[in-house]
């Protein structure tokens, strides 16, 4: 177990660091329809009505290269259509089945396709919104493709193991629904679409109250829509009811919508419907007829013939492939260990250099930083000085004018009130200088009088004191003295 978690490990450091082995995408919701797979859709527009939360985009891709888109609805854990356009039947090769890791774990970091036998521990909730093929194991069902690989190729092959690609059929229904899509492919759409290229295939499943394991819907019935987008063009609609293998009733793609949700149209302006050729349409119905019921058209029995024994040779050398796969376990696990160290190394060294690389234009940054700092901190500092030079000269001036006022009023105000005085207060304003000076000698005169009448009052004053203390002592005298002493 330990050796398989490694191994996991590895094979999932390969996929980031070889972009070439990751196969599809869940596209984003910030993406216009499906990204770069919308060259698989008229117009490059695809079927619209499908808006429910649960319907999740993927754009399949192989070796870097867009295969074909499924809209996936992960209620149902089945693909409710597949656009493909037809590139070359091919022989079946060996089943190498794939996981959408976004779907079950949006976090997670791997943003491609994986192998679900490798795919380990490293996706939280693996399965939950996703088939896996242990949901199919002892069910009596078989991963049926919409999207057929025997009308694929090579890359284009491969890219169809997937199950975002595949529903539960009983394996006669499974056998049916690819002879019969192969078989109008290549007999009945091909040879009447003039531009091949422009020949657009919808591949899809209406969900059932039927599940598989409680988790997976089997489909009540699948459908082939195709749509010829070239000069006599013309479209087309195909269904198998699942209750009856042999069944192929065809039928218009407005009929087919209105089997599907409501408001759904599968092809931009119809497929060009006002403009199409009935005669084509007319010749492509006659030859589905015939596939109908089982009528050979030209010489197609013979390739059938041919790739039905391909398909069984095919078969036959995977036993031996898983023989050679035994003998070849130990190189591998020793290719294995080598890309690991190899994987660490290259990471260790891109980490090294990320670290040099940060370090060097952090310090550049920091250095622009701080320039740029001063210049914003000098030219704020001179814009502030410019724009201050007219206000402070407006406010010299205003002051100024300001100034020059107040004068002008103070003058006035000063003329008004000499203006207002009476002549009679100047005269005598005028006089009193005169009046004063000759008022002095007069004023001198009095003073000196006045001192003199004083100095007179205080001599006659200190007299009459000095005569009353005789006249008191006199008085005393004569009281006390006897009289005859005062004879003698």
């Amino acid at each position: 177990r330990e050796w398989t978690m490694k191994t996991s490990i590895v094979f999932l450091l390969c996929i980031s660091v070889f972009p070439g082995f990751s196969q599809g995408r869940v596209v984003r919701e910030d993406e216009s329809g499906f990204a770069e797979c919308n060259v698989f859709f008229p117009g490059q527009v695809p079927p619209e009505g499908f808006t429910e939360p649960f319907h999740v985009k993927i754009c399949q891709q192989y070796n870097k290269e867009p295969r074909f888109a499924t809209l996936y609805s992960t209620k149902d854990k089945i693909p409710l259509y597949s656009a493909f356009k037809f590139t070359k039947s091919g022989q079946s090769e060996e089943e190498n089945w794939l996981v959408e890791p976004q779907i079950d774990d949006p976090g997670n970091d791997l943003h491609e396709m994986v192998h679900e036998a490798d795919i380990g521990g490293t996706v939280a909730n693996l399965g939950e919104n996703q088939a896996l093929t242990s949901d199919y194991v002892g069910s009596g069902y078989e991963r049926g493709l919409l999207n057929p690989s025997l009308l694929n190729e090579e890359d284009f092959q491969v890219a169809t193991y997937t199950l975002t690609n595949s529903v539960p059929l009983s394996p006669a229904l499974s056998k049916s629904w690819h002879r019969d899509i192969g078989k109008v492919v290549e007999q009945a759409l091909i040879p009447h679409c003039s531009k091949m290229h422009h020949l657009y295939l919808l591949a899809g499943a209406i969900p059932s109250s039927v599940q598989v394991k409680g988790k997976v819907s089997v489909p009540e019935s699948l459908w082939l829509a195709a749509c010829c987008d070239a000069p006599e063009g013309w479209s087309l609609g195909l269904v198998k009811k699942i209750s009856d293998e042999n069944s192929l009733a065809d039928l218009t793609v407005r009929e087919l919508e209105k089997q599907l949700l409501p408001g759904v149209h599968l092809f931009k302006g119809n497929c060009g419907e006002d403009k199409q050729s009935q005669e084509k349409r007319e010749a492509v119905l006659q030859v589905v007829s015939q596939i109908r019921s089982g009528e050979q058209v030209g010489a197609s029995n013979n390739q059938e013939n041919t790739r039905i024994s391909n398909n069984q040779e095919t078969k036959e050398s995977g036993w031996m492939r898983s023989v050679a796969g035994i003998i070849a376990a130990p190189f591998i696990r020793l290719l294995e260990l080598l890309i690991y160290i190899f994987v660490e190394l290259v990471k260790f060294v891109f980490y090294f250099l990320w670290l040099v690389v940060k370090r060097v234009v952090g310090t550049i940054l920091d250095g622009v930083y701080s320039l740029w700092n001063g210049m914003v901190s000098y030219l704020t500092a001179a814009s502030m000085v410019l724009i201050s030079i007219p206000y402070d000269v407006g406010r010299v001036i205003i002051n100024i004018f300001l100034g020059f006022l107040q004068i002008v009023r103070d003058v006035v105000s000063l003329t008004y009130k000499i203006l207002s005085i009476p002549m009679g207060f100047v005269l005598h304003l005028a006089a009193f200088p005169y009046h004063t000076m000759c008022a002095i000698p007069s004023v001198l005169q009095d003073v000196a009088t006045g001192i003199g009448g004083t100095f007179l009052l205080v001599i006659d004053a200190t007299a009459t004191v000095l005569h009353g203390f005789y006249y008191l002592a006199c008085l005393i005298v004569k009281r006390f003295v006897p009289k005859g002493f005062s004879d003698d």
